[in-house]
């Protein structure tokens, strides 16, 4: 499942050599949502750890991540990793628009959304078109 945030490069690590064929470089990314700010730690890793050298500290951009998941098992009890793995990154003037716009939820505090006072609009006649066809009158 992929999904993209934009937001300013907080710290880029350096490309760690986990094993002989793996390796990974985290960044974290500052996102300004809401009242408080949003510190996120993404990973890249391989190929796409040379998907940060053109960037640096402080730049916006935007980022194109999948959610991963997976358990591990350490001796008998199963802890559950979550990582955000992502694999494009452009400047944050090239961010891809949303699909379509989605209705903001609520958030505690907020004033509740306009009432109007206008009725719904009355149903439609029951019985089709034919509306004098089978009266009596």
């Amino acid at each position: 499942m992929a999904f993209e945030v934009v937001g300013k490069i907080e710290k880029i690590m350096d490309t760690a050599q986990v094993t002989a064929t793996f390796k990974k470089r985290d960044f974290v990314l500052l996102i300004q949502e809401g009242s408080y700010p949003q510190y996120i730690k993404f990973q890249a890793t391989q190929d796409r750890c040379n998907l940060l050298d053109s960037y640096n500290e402080g730049d916006d951009i935007a980022v194109t991540f999948d959610l991963k998941g997976r358990p591990f098992d350490k001796g008998g009890e199963t802890i559950y990793f979550t990582n955000l793995e992502a694999w494009r990154i452009n400047p944050a003037s090239q961010a891809q628009p949303a699909a379509a716009p989605q209705q903001q939820q609520p958030t505690y505090g907020s004033p509740a959304p306009a009432q109007t006072n206008t009725p719904p609009p009355p149903p439609p006649p029951v019985g089709g078109d034919d509306i004098d066809g089978d009266l009596p009158f």
